[in-house]
């Protein structure tokens, strides 16, 4: 077995630090960005049709019925974005292994949560 300079074992032959996407910067939404934004934009229409809609006087059971549209909407583009964290950040810390697993299993964990109580 052959050492680093420092005295640490140095790695197995063919053995490699994995690297991946995470490690630059690239989050998971990152290769759907394009069609994230898009649906943002679409939402945010819908949610200044609500403001249109309060500010021409249209009927109360006609606005909540916007209201609705536009939170299952938020809650789609949720439910999108972390699927793709769990795919991509999770799944990151869990090829690498050590404590970092645990950190992103606890914070999805805690976003799931705060899904679930709006």
């Amino acid at each position: 077995m052959t050492t680093t300079e420092a005295g640490a074992p140095a790695p197995s032959e063919g053995a490699e630090a994995v690297m991946t996407d995470h490690d630059h910067g690239v989050h998971g939404y990152h290769h759907q960005k394009d069609e994230h934004l898009k649906r943002l934009r679409r939402i945010e229409g819908q949610i200044r049709g609500l403001q249109r809609m309060v500010d021409e006087d249209v009927y109360c059971i006609d606005i909540l019925t916007q209201v609705s549209a536009s939170t299952k909407a938020l809650q789609s583009f949720a439910l999108q974005l972390l699927d793709e964290h769990l795919r991509h950040c999770v799944a990151d810390a869990a090829l690498k292994g050590g404590t970092e697993i645990d950190a992103k299993v606890e914070e999805a964990t805690k976003a799931i949560a705060r899904l679930l109580r709006t």
